[in-house]
């Protein structure tokens, strides 16, 4: 997912040096998403869920507040 436009498969048209470039470009934006396909990975998510749940469930509750609005002439 870059700016550039998709490059045809075959780099064989390309300058070896230009072909290299794009292969590696290729490869690291592809490294994001290999990292998440690792094992152990799910369980990592599943931390980072149960420390988010546990801080939201510890806010302390916020008293409710009428929100309607009053007419122009009551203020």
């Amino acid at each position: 997912m870059t700016d550039e436009p998709d490059l045809p498969e075959d780099l064989d048209e390309f300058d070896p040096r230009e072909a290299e470039r794009i292969r590696r470009r290729d490869h690291d934006a592809e490294a994001e998403q290999r990292a998440l396909l690792r094992p152990g990975m799910g369980k990592v998510f599943k931390q980072i869920q149960d420390a988010q749940r546990r801080a939201a469930e510890e806010l302390p509750e916020r008293p409710h507040r009428d929100r309607r609005r009053r007419p122009a002439g009551d203020r």
